[in-house]
C-alpha cells in the first residue's frame, strides 16, 4: 500500500496550477480571435432561430406567419452580423495580431455561419414551403454545405493571388443562398439558383478581397440589408417589397461579378497572347 504525503501532494497541485497560469502564447485568444468566436456564435444562433421560429411551429401546427417572418429575418440578420465579425477579425488581425489558432478558428467559425446556417435554412425551406420537395431540398442543402467545406479546405491549402479569393467567398455565398430562398420563386428556379451559387463557391472565378473602399462598401451593404430585413420583419409599409428588392440585388451581384471576372480574365489572356506574338515577330 502506497502512502501519499498530503503536504507533498498539495505542493504538486500548487506547482501544476502555476504551470497552467503560464499558458503558451499559441493558446491565448487575441482580439481578432474574440471577433471570430462572435462569428461562430451568430451562426449557431441563426440555426436556433430558424429551428424555434420557423421549423418547430410548422411541424407542430402552431405556425404564425408573423412569428415565422420575425424568426427568418432574425436568422438572416445573424448571418449578416457574422459576416461583419468575419470582415473585422481579418482587419484587426492585420493591424494588431492573431494567435496561432487564428486561421483554424476562422475556418471553423465560417463553416458554422456560412456553411451550416445557410444549408440548414435551405433544408428548412424545403420542409415549410408549399411547392418545395423536402428530399430534393435536403440534397441542395448538403451541396451548399459541402461546397463551403471544400472551399475552406482549398483556401487553407492552395496559395491565392494577392488580394483575391478563388471562388465565391463564404459570406457572400451564404447571403446569396438565403436571398434566393427569401425571394420565394418557384421551386425549380430556386433549386437551380442555389446549385449555381454552390458551384461558384468551388469554382476558380476570382473575387477581390474586401479591403479599403470595398470593405466600406460591403459594410454599408450589410447595414442596409439589415434595415430591409427589419422593415420586413416588423411589417412596415412596403417592407416586403424592400426586402425582395434587396434580395434581388444580392442575387444580381452574385451573378454579375463572375461575368466581369471572366471577361477580365479573357481580356488579360488575349493581351498576353498579343504581346507574345508581337515579341515573336520582333
Amino acid at each position: 500500500m502506497t502512502v501519499i504525503d498530503p503536504d507533498t501532494q498539495a505542493a504538486a497541485w500548487v506547482a501544476e496550477a502555476e504551470e497552467d497560469d503560464e499558458m503558451p502564447l499559441s493558446t491565448r485568444l487575441s482580439i481578432a480571435d474574440t471577433l471570430t468566436l462572435g462569428n461562430a456564435t451568430c451562426g449557431f444562433m441563426a440555426v436556433y432561430f430558424t429551428t424555434t421560429g420557423v421549423l418547430i411551429p410548422h411541424l407542430t401546427g402552431s405556425e404564425d406567419g408573423g412569428m415565422a417572418r420575425h424568426s427568418a429575418a432574425t436568422a438572416v440578420m445573424l448571418m449578416l452580423l457574422a459576416s461583419v465579425f468575419d470582415l473585422f477579425d481579418g482587419l484587426v488581425a492585420r493591424k494588431l495580431r492573431s494567435s496561432a489558432m487564428g486561421a483554424e478558428l476562422d475556418n471553423l467559425s465560417d463553416l458554422i455561419s456560412f456553411g451550416l446556417a445557410p444549408a440548414y435554412f435551405v433544408a428548412t425551406w424545403g420542409m415549410v414551403a408549399n411547392d418545395a420537395n423536402q428530399h430534393v431540398s435536403v440534397v441542395a442543402a448538403v451541396v451548399v454545405l459541402l461546397a463551403v467545406v471544400l472551399r475552406l479546405a482549398r483556401f487553407s491549402c492552395v496559395p491565392m493571388r494577392d488580394g483575391m479569393f478563388q471562388g465565391m467567398p463564404g459570406p457572400f455565398g451564404a447571403l446569396t443562398v438565403v436571398s434566393i430562398v427569401l425571394l420565394e420563386l418557384p421551386f425549380v428556379p430556386t433549386l437551380l439558383a442555389i446549385m449555381g451559387v454552390a458551384w461558384l463557391m468551388v469554382s476558380r472565378v476570382e473575387y477581390p478581397k474586401p479591403r479599403g473602399r470595398l470593405a466600406v462598401a460591403m459594410l454599408a451593404w450589410i447595414i442596409a440589408s439589415m434595415g430591409l430585413l427589419a422593415a420586413w420583419a416588423f411589417d412596415a409599409p412596403g417592407g416586403e417589397l424592400l426586402m425582395q428588392t434587396g434580395c434581388a440585388l444580392q442575387v444580381v451581384l452574385g451573378a454579375v461579378i463572375p461575368l466581369f471576372a471572366t471577361a477580365r480574365r479573357v481580356h488579360t489572356f488575349r493581351d498576353n497572347r498579343r504581346e507574345a506574338r508581337t515579341a515573336a515577330q520582333g
